[in-house]
């Protein structure tokens, strides 16, 4: 048979047509790239630029012959690339573990036979049966249905099922069912029209196929600072080694001025912190249930200025819970809570509602009843009736109806639920009751509730009538369903909005129902919901300046969230989104930050995002916020300590040789400051904790460099004066008439002790010292107390001395050198108030 022959007759395909369609066609999948082997990840990373110049600069030291210097290098690259390995060979088993959608198990009819296969196996032109429960194995049009309804909120965003029926009892959209869609009720056979890519869901997932990911500007930014940086060095190199020889004729101790001075500048440091941070920071997401799939979004995060949610999965629950029963039309409202019992009254619109649901529901309106029922109303259900029959519900009656039978010789149970206006006829009520009735409707529905009408009649036992409006029913009143928001969801809304960040909800539902949702989490919308319709209307100059002020977006459509993303962007907007349908796929790939939820999302929707919330917990969305501005907080405090400390020592590297004094510092001991300094900057400073104001200041100008000019000019203040006391020590040791190890010794000491006083310095930009002295590092106590440890064994061991090519030093030479390291830390915390002062004030 051919692809285009068709499978009408009621045996479908026989395997053998069925294997040769899927050796033609390939396998039911959706479109997604092949998790990564080990060795494709250690590729990816090596390829890193900034990895790439570690590399580079250990080959430097290398050639300068200073094998220790490359060792220390290699093993920062070696430790780097192993954490990152880690994570990202996590992350991906990770995400391969949640792939649970994208190829279900089917049951299909192979050679007039039903069989059970693999979801992969599907091929066009199988004949699929669908039952309550079932994944929709890929795309069909259905043959023949009972009561079909189909969640296609993965599709289109709504969390109530939709109707299907044949192709000759319905039009096109409701006779087809979707790939990933989920029958909550009733059954159907139906024949494959389109698998893998050919499917919805693989249209959508091809529009994020060719959107290329770019670096981020503080990659750029670093990149640039350390190619500078590394050519100022290798210059001064050079100069300070032929300036040297040329001036004292003494070659050898030119290439050692020279050497040293390339230690003192090649900054190494700079891509550590960068990589290392977001690693780590990375690290502590996956421990927090959320998974980086691409590192450079954790410190984007913390500029974020606007964050586009989906409402349906992200802000809500995506199930039903029953908020309030109207029951008659005398008895009033009453709201469902957990403290007080439910009235005569609402029990028997539950009741009734339970007798008119399947025995196990998948309906997540069913189930809200079944819910409701095991915790407040227990002697409502009833295991040990008996279902006589089942009316469904059909296009001239959109009302579901059930008969019980409790006893051989009672009368039968007759409960039904369904649209207002269906259980009106059905009760056949008064003009005037009717009124009455969609009056309460359409108070629930302002309120963003679902609203279903709920009767029950009483029948002799015997045969039952064809139709239920043979029936006498009596109304017993509405239910007010919702799908409710996430815990959590209203205070982090607030902590987003205290942090400047602007959030904008996207939503299927009508601007209603929206606005109820926003009323409830406590979202501002100053104008009126933007439609899809609207937008649609809109050409994108006109759009950008409608969403300047718009907060709500109802009834979207995907491609209209991608539309949206694009605006916010052109705007200047840093724009993070959280979504775990296919439909927000693009848009994750589109904005800055795509965030996918991982316990429901879609494969589509998880590869195309930056991060994964595994839990789908929409307060890790702003704790990972948090996160990255806490990181990228800590990144400018390590570069301003790393910028600030290369001053006096490239400084105490220079300046003998240009007044020709002997030299003081030579490799060793700059290889002994990177012993410090790298620590410093790649474990302490990434473990300094957040500042008291981090979620309570706007987002960061995206357009602000990291060595702004603030942060510049306080480093190279802050570098100048640890010079300016260093050097005056090593003045004053030459003055008092020390000899050369002497006055390397003290001024050695000098410039080791006014480090840590730069550590110390840099720990806050916003609290002084003593405030910063009671913040929790454990990490820099560590390193302080073995830099200390270090010194010391080099001043007191003799050999370690002459290695040194320093003196044993007198106590009063100590003591000097204490002194200064009190006076460095006093007068940066005089430059670091000033500089306080001088900040502006967050809005």
């Amino acid at each position: 048979m051919t692809e285009e022959a068709p499978a009408s007759r009621l045996g479908g395909l026989t395997e053998a047509e069925a294997a040769d369609r899927l050796r033609a066609h390939g396998p039911n999948e959706l479109p997604a790239a092949r998790p990564r082997s080990l060795v494709r990840i250690a590729a990816d990373v090596l390829s890193e630029p900034m990895l790439l110049l570690l590399v580079a600069a250990a080959f430097i030291y290398l050639l300068l012959g200073d094998l220790k210097g490359a060792l220390a290098l290699v093993a920062a690259v070696a430790l780097v690339l192993g954490i990152t390995l880690y994570q990202e060979q996590r992350t991906e088993r990770t995400l391969h573990a949640l792939r649970d959608l994208s190829s279900p198990r089917a049951l299909v009819i192979r050679d007039g036979s039903a069989r059970r296969i693999a979801g992969r196996d599907v091929v066009r032109g199988d004949i699929v049966v669908l039952s309550e429960g079932d994944r929709v194995p890929a795309d069909a049009s259905v043959l023949t249905a009972t009561n079909l309804q189909v969640d296609e909120s993965l599709l289109t965003g709504e969390s109530v099922p939709v109707r299907k029926s044949p192709a000759s009892a319905a039009g096109d959209e409701h006779s087809r069912v979707c790939s990933g869609t989920l029958v909550v009720s009733g059954y159907a056979t139906a024949r494959v029209t389109a698998i893998g890519a050919t499917t919805e869901l693989g249209r959508i997932g091809s529009v994020i196929s060719g959107m290329a990911l770019s670096r981020t500007p503080l990659q750029r930014e670093v990149s640039v600072v350390v190619r500078v940086l590394a050519l100022l060095g290798l210059s001064a190199c050079l100069l300070v080694a032929v300036a040297y020889a040329l001036a004292r004729q003494h070659w050898i101790d030119g290439a050692l001025a020279g050497l040293t001075m390339a230690i003192a500048m090649i900054p190494e440091e700079f891509p550590v912190i960068l990589t290392v941070f977001l690693a780590f920071g990375a690290w502590r997401l996956s421990k927090a249930r959320v998974l980086t799939r691409r590192l450079p979004a954790i410190e984007t995060l913390g500029s974020t200025t606007v964050l586009c949610v989906d409402k349906t999965g992200t802000l809500t629950q995506s199930r039903m819970v029953i908020e309030t029963v109207v029951a008659g039309s005398s008895s009033g409202e009453h709201v469902v809570d957990e403290q007080g019992p439910l009235s005569a009254q609402a029990r028997a619109v539950v009741e009734a509602g339970l007798l008119a649901s399947r025995p196990a529901p998948v309906d997540p309106m069913e189930r809200a009843f079944f819910d409701l029922a095991a915790r407040r109303c227990p002697d409502c259900q009833h295991p040990e009736w008996t279902l006589l029959r089942e009316y469904p519900l059909s296009d001239g009656l959109l009302a579901l109806t059930n008969v019980w039978q409790a006893a051989h010789d009672q009368p039968l149970i007759v409960a039904s639920k369904g649209a207002p206006e269906a259980i009106a006829r059905l009760c056949r009520l008064s003009a005037v009751q009717v009124d009455s009735m969609l009056h309460d409707v359409e108070g629930m529905a302002r309120r963003g509730l679902r609203v279903l009408a709920v009767a029950r009649a009483m029948y002799p036992a015997g045969a039952l009538p064809d139709s239920p409006l043979a029936l006498t029913f009596t109304f017993l009143g509405l239910a007010g369903l919702v799908d409710p928001v996430r815990p959590g969801v209203a205070d982090a809304i607030q902590e987003c909005r205290a942090a400047g960040i602007r959030v904008v909800m996207l939503t299927g539902d009508y601007p209603v129902t929206a606005l109820a949702i926003a009323e409830e989490i406590g979202l501002e919308h100053r104008t009126e919901p933007l439609t899809g319709a609207a937008l649609e209307a809109l050409d994108d100059r006109a759009l950008r300046e409608r969403v300047r002020s718009t907060d709500v977006v109802a009834r979207v459509v995907p491609e209209q969230k991608l539309r949206l993303v694009s605006a916010f962007r052109s705007l200047g907007d840093v724009v993070a989104m959280t979504g775990d349908g296919v439909n927000d796929a693009p848009a994750l790939k589109a904005a800055d930050v795509g965030i996918a939820m991982g316990a429901r999302g879609t494969d589509v929707a998880r590869e195309a995002a930056a991060l994964v919330l595994v839990d789908d917990d929409f307060g890790s969305m702003v704790g990972a916020v948090r996160t990255g501005r806490h990181i990228y907080d800590n990144i400018r405090k390590a570069m301003a300590y790393v910028l600030a400390i290369h001053v006096p020592i490239a400084g105490i590297s220079l300046i003998p040789v240009l007044f020709k004094w002997p030299l003081v510092l030579l490799p060793l001991h700059v290889v002994f400051m990177e012993m410090i300094v790298d620590p410093a900057c790649s474990i302490a400073f990434e473990q300094e904790p957040a500042e008291a104001d981090v979620m309570r200041r706007p987002p960061r100008d995206p357009k602000a460099r990291l060595f702004d000019r603030r942060l510049v000019v306080r480093s190279l203040l802050q570098g100048a004066s640890a010079l300016a006391i260093v050097l005056a020590v090593l003045v004053g040791a030459r003055e008092a008439g020390l000899d050369a190890q002497n006055v390397r010794t003290v001024t050695f000491t000098t410039l080791i002790t006014t480090n840590l006083a730069l550590i110390f310095a840099n720990r806050s930009f916003t609290s002084t010292f003593l405030r910063g002295w009671r913040a929790p590092n454990p990490a820099l106590w560590w390193l302080i107390g073995l830099a200390l440890a270090l010194l010391a064994a080099v001043l007191a061991v003799p050999t370690l001395r002459a290695v040194f090519q320093l003196a044993e030093p007198r106590w009063s030479d100590l003591v000097v050198c204490v002194a200064a390291a009190l006076v460095a830390i006093l007068w940066m915390e005089v430059i670091k108030l000033a500089e306080i002062r001088t900040r502006p004030q967050a809005a």
